[in-house]
């Protein structure tokens, strides 16, 4: 019989560690640098890119590999270190298919670089926090100067020489408020496959004059037993509140328009959660430990929110990458998400759509000893909450083999000036009664099978 193949791993590679030429107000990754007190410029040499690239193409037991370029900054390595990744792909690829994709903050794209992604087939993400007064609230440069201007160059950049791209929008205390004006401006500047990722950072284990400015970089540790979290967070986190409207209000200009057409990666995790199918991200995953991250120097940490001294797994030129990420110590990393679950959690009508949340997050104390629950479960489960009718019906029309898309003409259909009697006929043209239909009634029908 032939051997199991180990679970497929995915790698956040860091090239320029977390060199940067920002200086985003929230960016949790800058402290990497100072707590590890490395030797040198963060750069990955052509020891250890070679190295990995050779490694991580053996350790994936798929016909397709696909290769993560972040930061820090990516684009500081030039051109010609993504000459030499493409160099050694080709010599190590093994007969299967490679791809790339480099997430940017786009300030540093020239036609240069337009002409290598496209001809070379990157998929690029661009961070960008919505409109300019918006995105330039946090995201500055080391002079403390708006970068949006830069930002939309580089999306130009992109639309110029047709590299496919997506975006990436940190949700943060002061666009929170401004979903829809945000959801119309990326669909403006051409993305359709939006992430939303929700900033949580509380105060440094630096030392002030280390730490940098403020010294606001996070901690990912639990607060003393018993602090209030709004002491312990940054004031430029988003309020759980506020996350969970910024969502919901996304929501409602998706479902009612764009489904099918724009992909917002947290409602296609939460579909797949009520369609009884694993969540594709980790945060919402029962057990995480599958997206590792490695550094400049070739070290290798179990998730880039956990690339401190304490959690290295090793290093890739000692250790093969296949057997750091199945070594017992990520094992067990992945695993403590799903053990350390307190009842809370366990008992939650929407566990199988949460599974707790990312393990960083999970420092709001609750009565009883070690009971810690996310700082974000307000308002995951206001949105859980809210879409929960939509995704019923979204669920069940995957389930009877029809298109998700379809919800937004029976959303039509059945949204008549003045809502019908439970007795009239179905405005969507059914020939049935309205409670029989699309009324709440259908949607206990189109319920699919409880997610197991």
């Amino acid at each position: 019989m032939p051997a199991l193949s180990a679970p497929p791993f995915h790698v956040l590679t860091k090239p320029s560690g977390a060199s940067c030429n920002l200086d985003c107000t929230y960016c949790f990754y800058v402290e990497k640098d100072r707590l590890r007190r490395l030797p040198g410029p963060s750069r990955m040499s052509d020891a250890v890119l070679e190295a990995y690239v050779r490694q991580y193409i053996a350790s994936q037991d798929t016909p397709e590999v696909a290769f993560a370029w972040q930061g820090g900054e990516p684009t500081l390595m030039g051109i010609p270190f993504f000459e030499r990744v493409l160099h050694w792909q080709r010599i190590h690829h093994g007969g299967k298919t490679i791809r790339n994709g480099l997430q940017t903050n786009g300030t540093l794209l020239n036609d240069a670089w337009g002409s290598f992604l496209s001809r070379h087939g990157f998929l690029v993400g661009i961070s960008i926090d919505g409109p300019p007064a918006l995105h330039d609230a946090y995201r500055v440069d080391r002079r403390r100067r708006p970068t949006s201007s830069a930002v939309l160059r580089g999306v130009e950049i992109l639309h110029r020489h047709r590299v496919e791209f997506n975006t990436l929008t940190v949700v943060h205390r002061r666009n929170a408020r401004h979903p829809a004006e945000i959801y119309q401006f990326l669909k403006k500047i051409g993305s359709r496959f939006l992430q939303f990722i929700p900033v949580v950072e509380r105060w440094s284990r630096l030392p002030a004059e280390e730490a940098g400015p403020a010294s606001r970089r996070n901690l990912d540790s639990p607060p003393a037993t018993g602090a209030d979290p709004s002491d312990a967070v940054t004031d430029w986190s988003v309020q759980p509140e506020d996350y969970g409207l910024f969502l919901n209000t996304v929501f409602d200009e998706w479902v009612h328009g764009d489904v099918g057409r724009v992909f917002v990666r947290d409602f296609d995790s939460t579909l797949a959660a009520w369609a009884g199918h694993p969540s594709p991200i980790c945060i919402a995953a029962e057990t995480c430990g599958n997206a590792l991250a490695v550094e400049h120097n070739g070290d290798v940490y179990p998730c880039d929110h956990y690339v401190y001294p304490e959690w290295k797994l090793g290093n890739l030129l000692a250790t093969d990458l296949r057997d750091l990420a199945h070594s017992p110590a990520q094992r067990r990393f992945g695993a403590d998400k799903r053990d350390t679950l307190p009842a809370a959690c366990r008992q939650c009508h929407y566990l199988f759509a949460c599974h707790g949340d990312c393990p960083k997050l999970r420092f709001v104390p609750l009565p009883g000893p070690g009971t810690r629950i996310s700082y974000l479960c307000p308002g995951r489960l206001a949105f859980f909450r809210h879409v929960d009718p939509y995704m019923q019906i979204m669920a069940g029309l995957l389930h009877r083999q029809r298109a998700p898309a379809e919800i937004m003409s029976l959303l039509r259909a059945c949204a008549p000036a003045a809502t019908p009697g439970r007795n009239a006929t179905c405005p969507c043209g059914s020939g049935h009664r309205y409670k029989r239909c699309c009324g709440a009634k259908d949607r206990a029908r189109l319920r699919p099978p409880p997610p197991r």
